[in-house]
């Protein structure tokens, strides 16, 4: 889902003490706000030296150009694709060459789907090829297509008003964008909610901020119970089009042809290494991005940049010879664009080891200039991150913003650390994360900050994000060297500072 996003996962190590204030685990006495201050105040050349290195240094445009090779050289990387393999394969040895540490492969299970070959006709009133993205996990057409009149509606709402004229035809969305986490919903649930009133395929708006006749793909998910029926994206003006056409009365026909298909779950991998930690080892702060890509444009902006970004922040703080406390741990996801398949099988893995898990950051809203961080959290933890955001001042990137969001980092919140799934008193708020689906129950996710856990984010362009999600248009044009540099020296200085301090964040 900038900017960059991370979630504060740090454990309740803080114990009551029966006759004063309140200690640590190992028997110390918890440090005051005033202490803490004084104790990040410290990291002031330590920051600097990670911008110098990262801004004006010998490691500016690094993250971009390593970006670069590898997309110009693979391309997209879909989940089950030949492609997101050699991606992984190459990844793993670029972090062994980079000199990071226990540099190894986690096997995952993930989904294949592939969409074939893809078309859409307007066969009355005019003849007119379509630009169109088939949607993922979607099935396609009978060989020959199918051949309907198109229903255009504005919103669920108007379908199920005139559910009666859907039977037999072609449903098209033309929901007006009224941002990304309320416009989604209908590439996520577009078509199950047209099979529901009988008809035989959807095409949904594309979800954009902007549109140069640009189509956008994503995930969609069918409903136990409800016929499955092809569904892909169109473009801004190809929905509003039919939408003034049928304001006229005038009689749409589309002939849709797609040979999408899914397979069996095959094998992939989430793509791990680290800085081991000097004091605590055992305790991690997590930096990640997703690798896989959906498989039209190069996948540079979701997620290259977010993913390499990650890298970036461990390469600056190896270059320099600094080792933090704690253990730094790089993830890069697999299968995110399915659903968090990956981080929810890496979850499932290290659940156990859960209250070792200080910090969990992931970078998946593009590398944009940073203007600040949103955070929701604890008041002490909100306090903690702004004095860590000062050490930024020397290149003005010192906000701290309402607001935080997670993806793949979900599922640490759905464990229910420290309290339980749901609206209990730990719950602050619940609100969508982009493009997180849980396969397993084919909901959508929409958990996400609590008063014990912190979220946050680096506060970008979001809108110019969507010109080029999903799209043809993602590609290594989108970014800019300068903004990624600024972008891997407030991820290394953040998670840097946050592993090295004597105490995990509060609760």
């Amino acid at each position: 889902m900038t900017p960059l996003i991370f979630l504060f996962m740090g454990v309740l190590h803080l114990l009551p003490s029966c006759c004063g204030g309140p200690v640590l685990e190992d028997g110390g006495h918890l440090k005051t706000f005033g202490e803490i201050k004084e104790e990040i105040a410290g990291y002031q050349n330590v920051a600097k030296a990670i911008i110098d290195l990262a801004v004006y240094g010998k490691a500016q445009n690094r993250s971009y150009e390593r970006l670069a090779l590898l997309v110009d050289t693979v391309g997209p990387r879909l989940s089950g694709s030949k492609n997101l393999e050699k991606a992984i394969q190459i990844m793993y040895q670029n972090l062994v060459d980079d000199g990071l540490e226990n540099v190894h492969l986690e096997p995952v299970k993930v989904p294949h789907w592939e969409r074939g070959q893809e078309s859409a006709v307007m066969l009355e009133p005019r003849n007119h090829s379509m630009s169109i993205l088939g949607l993922g996990s979607s099935v396609g057409t009978p060989p020959k297509g199918i051949t309907a009149e198109v229903l255009v509606v504005s919103s669920f709402e108007e379908l199920h008003r005139r559910a009666s004229e859907a039977r037999g035809k072609i449903v098209v969305y033309n929901q007006p964008y009224k941002g990304y986490p309320e416009s989604v919903q209908y590439r996520v649930k577009g078509a199950v909610e047209a099979a529901k009133v009988g008809a035989v395929a959807s095409l949904i708006r594309s979800v954009a901020s902007l549109s140069i006749y640009s189509p956008h793909t994503g995930i969609q998910v069918y409903q136990d119970g409800v016929p499955q029926i092809p569904t892909a994206c169109i473009t801004v003006e190809d929905a509003e089009m039919m939408a003034r056409m049928a304001s006229r009365g005038i009689k749409i026909v589309i002939q849709l042809k797609m040979e999408a298909k899914n397979y069996p779950d095959t094998d992939s991998f989430n793509t791990v290494a680290e800085i081991t930690g000097s004091k605590y080892p055992e305790q991690v702060v997590l930096v990640s991005g997703h690798l896989d890509s959906w498989d039209v444009g190069q996948g540079a902006l979701d997620d290259g940049g977010g993913a390499f970004v990650s890298w970036e922040a461990l390469s600056l703080i190896k270059d320099l010879g600094l080792r933090p406390k704690r253990t730094l741990r790089l993830v890069l996801w697999t299968a995110e664009e399915q659903g968090g398949i990956g981080a929810l099988q890496y979850y499932q893995l290290h659940k156990v080891n859960i209250s070792n898990f200080s910090l969990v950051m992931e970078s998946d809203l593009g590398t944009f200039m940073p203007t600040g961080l949103q955070f929701t959290g604890s008041d002490k933890a909100r306090a903690i991150i702004k004095e860590v955001m000062n050490l930024l001042q020397p290149i003005n990137i010192t906000q701290v913003f309402e607001g935080g969001e997670g993806t793949d980092i979900n599922y640490w919140i759905q464990a229910g650390v420290p309290g339980r799934k749901g609206r209990t008193k730990y719950l602050l708020s619940i609100c969508y994360m982009p493009d997180t689906v849980l396969r397993a129950s084919q909901t959508l996710t929409h958990l996400i900050l609590t008063l014990t856990l912190g979220g946050a984010n680096l506060l970008d362009d979001l809108m110019r994000y969507f010109f080029f999600h999903h799209s043809h248009g993602d590609t290594m044009t989108v970014l800019d060297p300068m903004q990624m540099n600024y972008s891997a020296a407030v991820w290394a200085v953040v998670s840097y500072v946050i592993a090295d301090l004597d105490e995990m964040l509060p609760r």
